[in-house]
């Protein structure tokens, strides 16, 4: 990103607008990205909206575990939308900029649901836990009530707060910052611990009390069994940390264009899209409830 701006009485920079310089400025490239980033976009859209639809329509899945499944699709579909189609919008007209405003106001939700989404992978994987180590307390524990105070949680705690990327990153800012941004890196790495390396702690903490009891199943059917309901989850968390963790954990002066670029894509783009494939293809709830909502014969669905 680079700033275009204005200079004062005071001899101080204005920045107006930023340049975003995407993926590629070879012309030729342009319609294959527009055509791929929208085709993906749309995938996203799509496949989460039908994953919320499912849900609704089927009480049989009018649990903890779909509720908050529900709400990591609707976080995706904010999250995505908070960028691609202003990527789109700029390889459509081949107009780099984005007003500061703008720039600002799509960091803001992009930090938002991003932080949403790490906190409700942490509020799932505790469910998880709940419902294979004591099982007898779920109900209890994970109540509508609880869960609704869990996500409204959730919702508070993420709403207190030239560029190589195709969207606003603050480790991109950063970088066009005339002044000592040591204090700014620092924050970074500060609400880093705070949103990626606390909520990974407690999924990471749960999985390993998960692991423990179901180790202790004599019956391999029901070691499978249990394991099956949080695989979905578990791929999930290990695409998504990956990602980030290599992106916002480590100070930007040591880190390179390019490579941010390639997770940036990966937890804003690829992750979104695939998280309905990861979360309905194995899983014979999701299957069922999609088959009802589109009137699909049960023997060809769920072949």
């Amino acid at each position: 990103m680079h700033g275009d701006g204005k200079t004062n009485q005071m001899n101080q920079t204005t920045v107006s607008d930023f340049l975003l310089l995407g993926f590629s400025e070879n012309l030729e490239e342009q319609p294959f990205l527009f055509v791929t980033f929208l085709g993906i976009y749309l995938v996203t859209i799509m496949g989460n909206l039908l994953i919320i639809l499912a849900i609704i329509s089927d009480p049989h899945l009018h649990t903890p575990m779909y509720f908050f499944l529900a709400n990591l699709s609707l976080t995706d579909v904010c999250f995505t939308s908070a960028s691609i189609p202003k990527m789109l919008a700029n390889i459509h007209t081949q107009s780099q900029t984005i007003s500061y405003s703008g720039c600002f106001a799509q960091l803001y939700f992009l930090l938002m649901f991003g932080g949403f989404d790490n906190l409700l992978l942490a509020v799932m994987a505790y469910d998880r836990y709940v419902a294979i180590c004591q099982p007898l307390c779920y109900n209890t524990a994970m109540s509508p009530q609880v869960c609704a105070l869990m996500l409204g949680t959730c919702w508070a705690l993420t709403n207190c707060p030239a560029i190589a990327h195709f969207y606003c990153d603050p480790n991109a800012l950063l970088k066009l910052a005339c002044s000592e941004t040591r204090i700014n890196e620092l924050m970074i790495i500060i609400l880093g611990l705070m949103f990626l390396t606390a909520p990974l702690t407690l999924i990471v903490l749960s999985y390993v009390r998960i692991s423990w009891a179901v180790f202790g199943i004599s019956s391999p059917g029901g070691r499978w069994k249990a394991f099956s309901t949080c695989g979905s989850h578990l791929t999930v968390v290990l695409l998504f940390y990956g990602s980030l963790m290599g992106v916002y954990l480590l100070p930007p002066s040591t880190h390179s264009a390019e490579r941010e670029s390639r997770a940036a894509i990966l937890y804003m783009v690829i992750i979104p899209m695939l998280n309905p494939f990861i979360y309905s293809l194995r899983n014979k709830g999701m299957k069922e409830a999609l088959r009802k909502l589109f009137g699909i014969r049960k023997a060809f669905f769920l072949q």
